[in-house]
């Protein structure tokens, strides 16, 4: 049980790390650039500022021990809803850029993708605590 809690916290430590990292890489003549999930949410997606807060939200009630002991059904939704929500808001970020036409090349980078799975770590984690946490009582 507690190997399930250090999953849902070191997931969602990586996910914050990957969130400040290089998401997307332009190119276009030769010249390159990238975006971090950072810059993507300070230049027009403000939902995109949620992951950062529901991963600080679950890194806190991973942390405060009477959080996780007394009540895990609010840090097991934190994990749950926090990182669904996240890999959701990544992928959708994901979707419109791509399918808006461009003449510039974006490409995703593996920073991205691992965040993305992470989120869905977090998700999968979180619940399993909380079921093998309902199931020790």
């Amino acid at each position: 049980m507690n190997n399930m809690r250090r999953s849902t916290f070191s997931l969602a430590a990586f996910v914050l790390i990957c969130f400040f990292l290089p998401w997307v890489q332009v190119s276009c003549v030769g010249m390159r650039d990238s975006a971090s999930g950072f810059d993507l949410a300070r230049a027009g997606d403000q939902l995109l500022w949620l992951v950062p807060v529901f991963m600080l939200a679950i890194l806190i009630f991973g942390f405060v021990r009477l959080i996780w002991e007394k009540l895990p059904a609010i840090f097991a939704l934190a994990g749950t809803a926090g990182g669904s929500i996240s890999a959701y808001l990544m992928y959708r970020e994901r979707s419109m850029t791509n399918s808006s036409p461009r003449i510039v090349a974006t490409q995703w980078t593996a920073i991205f993708w691992l965040g993305l799975v992470a989120s869905l770590g977090v998700a999968t984690t979180a619940f399993l605590f909380y079921l093998r946490r309902s199931k020790s009582e």
